[in-house]
């Protein structure tokens, strides 16, 4: 008996059916976390590139399946023309051209030998009178 027969193990209780399904469970939960954050991820992902979009869209910059396609605005042509014809009549009430004189029209008021006179610094009142009231002081 005692010489190399040794008493038998009871054998090990029946694991529950928790412990059997508890490893599947954690399984669950890691995988329900992973997709919680990869769904939000996907959304931030979403919303920046929507907004990105939105904003190069603004800018004429759209892109496709094929590529990024840059347009130029569109400027209508009523607006065209009334920008140039602003600038024309600008540069021509801007321009003055005291010597000139005319050999086509104005011809009897050309007959006056009048030169143009040479402009004199200082010539308004109000800054000579300053001067004169800095000086005194």
């Amino acid at each position: 008996m005692a010489w190399g027969r040794s008493v038998p193990k009871p054998p090990p209780p029946p694991r529950s059916l928790f412990m059997k399904l508890l490893p599947l469970v954690i399984l669950i939960i890691v995988l329900g976390i992973c997709a919680f954050i990869g769904y939000h991820i996907y959304l931030s992902v979403q919303k920046i590139s929507n907004t990105a979009s939105e904003k190069m869209q603004s800018k004429n910059v759209v892109f496709t399946k094929d590529g990024m396609k840059v347009g130029v605005k569109q400027i209508k042509n009523e607006n065209y023309v009334d920008a140039t014809q602003g600038f024309l009549v600008k540069a021509w009430n801007l321009s003055t051209w005291p010597a000139y004189k005319s050999r086509l029209w104005n011809q009897p008021e050309q007959q006056n030998n009048e030169k143009a006179q040479a402009r004199k610094p200082y010539t308004r009142s109000s800054s000579s009178s300053s001067k004169s009231s800095k000086s005194t002081m």
